[in-house]
């Protein structure tokens, strides 16, 4: 390989690696727009944590755990910290795609994603503490491990014989279920927010302070999807790359109408939070299988999960769980339906790979079910995740932090 494509194709990974650090403004925004602005400095601190103590976990212990080497398969763990020979900076490793810091860095923003994703499920009642308990555990633990039985070159990437297996492109289910499978468990020991639910037992709507910065944010992920998924790729092949990024606009452009039409027909008006969750939703289905698929089954994947998106806020209305940002339905319900529609659309589709991308959800499932429920539990059991209610009424914002987001925000409401 020549000098000039290995630079090429690592400086490519290197803005893959800052679009994706950028998702988590994305996710900020999202969180803090469709919340109360009494909670934002808690929100934007769960964040900050997040990305900051999700790139130190990954250097001290996860990287190593989702890239063993040689292992069992299951479990294997390489050592504590990252270090290189001349080997990991040049065209022989990984076959002229980046060098071996470029792979640490762009590995590790996907990391810290997965708790970020719990971040805005449990938004407006946990306590802060706890929520970085679990937030190490999470992405220092479980993320990786899960992430080695696929990337890592573990038992699913071998399911059926070696040219076989489950198949992830960008992380439909080892990113996004596994925050959501994390985000399910903790809004279920959580209990809704005060106020969401009626003595009807019917939902009531929590509206959000402020929708344009919703919007953006949204508008941020799905710019950030470009090195989401284009940097999946782990090379600047043109062709591949190019047909990444269409699928992958494609679907969630879908994604956004099909929620837009379905949420339109269901309950007679234009919800524009249904939009943007559409697009979303969208992003997310395409995730698992965007190198595979046609413009066409992409479009077809997208209006699929859109509508999924609708569906799934009300189910988990109807089950009485309380999820401000609809991140269950977003990172979960679609990263399901975007790992097992690689089994049904594209390149894959079969009935054998349908069954290795179901057996995939399910192991990925059963393990994040079982391990957040063990660190949360805990967690509730000892020092309680969850605020008073008088610290919910008031804002986790003054309990929490002392300060509040707005200049004057408490002087204003009296």
């Amino acid at each position: 390989m020549d000098t000039g494509l290995f630079t090429a194709n690592n400086v490519w990974m290197m803005v893959c690696t800052a679009l994706v650090f950028f998702m988590h403004a994305g996710f900020a925004f999202l969180e803090i727009g469709l919340t109360r602005q009494k909670n934002t400095i808690n929100i934007l601190f769960k964040n900050i944590f997040i990305i900051t103590v999700g790139l130190l976990l990954y250097y001290i212990g996860g990287f190593n755990l989702m890239y063993p080497g040689e292992f069992n398969g299951y479990f294997g763990f390489a050592g504590f910290g990252i270090g290189t020979d001349a080997a990991g900076l040049t065209p022989e490793y990984a076959d002229g795609g980046y060098t071996y810091w470029t792979d640490f860095l762009f590995q590790g923003m996907f990391a810290a994603t997965a708790a970020t994703i719990v971040s805005g499920a449990v938004a407006e009642r946990i306590k802060i503490g706890p929520f970085m308990a679990f937030t190490i555990l999470y992405v220092g633990l479980v993320y990786p491990i899960v992430g080695s039985w696929q990337w890592g070159g573990g038992f699913l990437s071998t399911l059926g014989g070696d040219e076989a297996g489950f198949y992830d492109f960008a992380g439909s289910t080892l990113v996004h279920s596994v925050g959501g499978w994390g985000a399910l468990i903790a809004i279920w020991l959580l209990g809704a927010r005060v106020g969401k639910f009626g003595e009807d037992g019917k939902p009531k709507a929590i509206p959000g302070h402020n929708i344009p910065l919703a919007t953006a944010g949204v508008l941020i992920l799905w710019l950030g999807w470009f090195g989401f998924n284009g940097g999946s790729v782990l090379s600047a092949d043109p062709a591949l790359t190019s047909l990444v990024l269409v699928t992958t606009c494609l679907a969630a452009a879908a994604g956004g109408v099909g929620s837009f039409i379905v949420s339109s027909i269901a309950y007679k008006n234009y919800d524009l939070t249904m939009f943007l969750n559409g697009i979303l939703g969208g992003l997310v289905g395409i995730t698992a299988g965007a190198d595979l698929m046609s413009p066409f089954e992409a479009i077809i994947i997208g209006l699929i999960a859109g509508a999924i998106i609708v569906g799934g806020v009300a189910l988990i209305d109807r089950i009485r769980l309380d999820d401000p940002v609809g991140a269950v339905t977003v990172h979960l319900i679609c990263g399901i339906w975007g790992t097992l529609a690689v089994g049904i659309f594209g390149d894959k589709a079969g009935m054998d790979q349908f069954l290795y991308q179901l057996a995939g959800v399910g192991a990925a499932g059963v393990f994040c079910i079982i391990t957040a429920f063990l660190i949360l539990i805990a967690l509730k059991k000892t020092v309680g995740i969850r605020v008073s209610k008088e610290e919910e009424v008031e804002g986790l914002d003054l309990h929490e932090h002392g300060m509040d987001a707005y200049a004057d925000f408490r002087m204003n409401q009296h």
